[in-house]
């Protein structure tokens, strides 16, 4: 559990959550045989395409901010809740660039094996992000 603290720590303390994924995914991450659950997408499912996803992400909303929410550590997972906000500047998944600001929230769970990411699991209000972007109806 110590690492996963460690990890639990500075995951969410920093202040570029998007940036700090970047920088440590090779060292959080096992490099193998890691699976990534995402509803909104199954196809990111794996570490390659998670960290095109990651970069995709900074690019189509580049003032990209993530406040964490709370944060729970347990056994071998970490969990947090998180709140997302950013302006969409460029087309992705998609989604025509509208610069149209959006905030969402989520939830991701980590679980942990010999101190690397092994799994996680992902679940955000894409249909809220949608609306405020003008892609889909309110009503």
């Amino acid at each position: 559990m110590e690492r996963e603290n460690d990890f639990y720590y500075s995951f969410h303390g920093s202040r570029n959550f998007l940036k700090f994924l970047s920088s440590e995914i090779h060292g959080l991450w096992t490099d193998t045989n890691y699976v990534m659950h995402y509803t909104f997408d199954p196809s990111i499912s794996d570490l390659e395409s998670y960290k095109q996803f990651i970069s995709k992400s900074r690019e189509a909303m580049p003032d990209l901010h993530v406040k964490i929410e709370d944060k729970i550590a347990e056994d071998d997972k970490v969990a947090c809740r998180w709140v997302v906000s950013g302006t969409y500047t460029v087309d992705l998944f998609n989604i025509p660039a509208l610069g149209k600001k959006a905030t969402w929230a989520g939830m991701t769970i980590y679980r942990f094996k010999s101190g690397k990411i092994v799994e996680s699991w992902w679940s955000e209000d894409i249909y809220g992000m949608l609306q405020q972007l003008g892609v889909i109806p309110t009503e």
